[in-house]
């Protein structure tokens, strides 16, 4: 009891100003949060999304075509037509054996957004800011845009799933 005493005491005896301030900052802090549940902050404004369709990909051995590069076989999984081409996703399978002369061109693509999942197998690549890095099954990676990057070795059972923002894009060959 004498420390609440002592406390309302030094309370009183605290110079004008600086209780004057005190309650300030907290009055102010208080309505300050009050203000800010009650502004209302205009919402960004937004492209209408693109119209997307349900799509189901099932597997086929004969689905794959050739593509993008020789050495590699694609399966697309019809995600492209399904969003109106937003975003393409497909199935990557390299074809053995690997020649490093003819994988380790170096280059880039033109894209937002772009990651590698590791379904089977194992793939090096060099990649600038990160160096030589394997992955192998189950590893994941993003790769930002315009990350100059080359392949230099797979598996012989190398399987990728490749999912790339929007579904069209440059490759860009640096060699």
């Amino acid at each position: 009891m004498a420390k609440a005493k002592q406390a309302r005491k030094s309370k009183k005896t605290a110079p004008r100003a600086a209780r004057s301030a005190w309650r300030s900052r907290s009055t102010t802090s208080a309505r300050g949060r009050a203000a800010a549940g009650k502004r209302k902050v205009a919402p960004k404004s937004k492209a209408a999304p693109r119209k997307q369709t349900f799509v189901a990909s099932h597997h086929k051995p004969d689905a794959f075509e050739q593509g993008l590069r020789r050495y590699a076989q694609y399966r697309d999984l019809g995600i492209a037509a399904a969003t109106g081409g937003l975003a393409r996703a497909h199935v990557i399978k390299m074809i053995p054996p690997c020649d490093p002369a003819e994988v380790s061109k170096r280059h880039f693509h033109d894209v937002e957004f772009q990651m590698i999942y590791v379904l089977k197998g194992w793939i090096k690549g060099e990649y600038d800011g990160a160096g030589v890095v394997t992955m192998y099954e189950g590893s994941c990676w993003l790769q930002p845009p315009r990350i100059e990057h080359a392949v230099l070795d797979y598996s012989d059972d190398c399987e990728l799933l490749e999912i790339i923002l929007p579904a069209d894009f440059e490759t860009v060959e640096l060699e």
